[in-house]
């Protein structure tokens, strides 16, 4: 993802993030605003599909814990700002929201790899979502047809599945994903 033209020594403060137009999609790291690509049609039945299955569960077991997918904030950090928009994201703890964003580190991530995000979600992100708190990180990368899941608390780390697998959300006692359903529908 390329960065956004600022300052060569300044970083984006959030007042300034906050006044981007709406339409824009971004992120940043370490003060560092990095722009970010439309998703694609599998990337949004993906997306649709996984949020569906995570929110159904839920509901069903009158969970306090809330999906949220993307546009939606979550600042990981004041200094140096660090604000990222996850595909999709669970967050248990309702004090670490507020009208605009997830403040602090939500239980559960899923981020959904496109060609222009690779590096991010295998990289970068991995390391922000374990050094900030993320109790399970899913990296589902369609191209390849794999997911990998990080389970931060048991410092278990890319346990690599298939899009054949049924895979069991480790921050819940009986949630699964049968990721060969959701892609019978790609």
């Amino acid at each position: 993802m390329p960065a956004l033209p600022l300052s060569p020594d300044s970083s984006i403060t959030l007042e300034e993030y906050e006044a981007l137009p709406e339409n824009e999609r971004a992120e940043v790291f370490d003060g560092i605003l990095t722009d970010m690509a439309s998703p694609s049609r599998v990337h949004q039945v993906l997306s649709m599909e996984l949020s569906a299955a995570i929110h159904a569960y839920l509901k069903s077991k009158g969970a306090a814990c809330r999906v949220f997918h993307a546009p939606f904030d979550v600042k990981l950090n004041d200094d140096p700002l660090t604000i990222v928009q996850p595909d999709l994201m669970v967050v248990c703890d309702s004090r670490k929201l507020d009208e605009k964003r997830c403040n602090g580190a939500p239980d559960f991530i899923i981020e959904i790899v496109s060609k222009s995000s690779a590096s991010d979600d295998y990289i970068k992100k991995l390391y922000y979502y374990k050094t900030y708190g993320v109790r399970e990180y899913w990296i589902v990368d369609p191209q390849r047809k794999s997911i990998y899941v990080n389970l931060f608390e048991q410092e278990l780390l890319n346990i690599p599945y298939t899009f054949d697998s049924i895979i069991k959300v480790g921050i819940f006692p009986d949630l699964t994903i049968d990721f060969h359903e959701i892609s019978a529908l790609l």
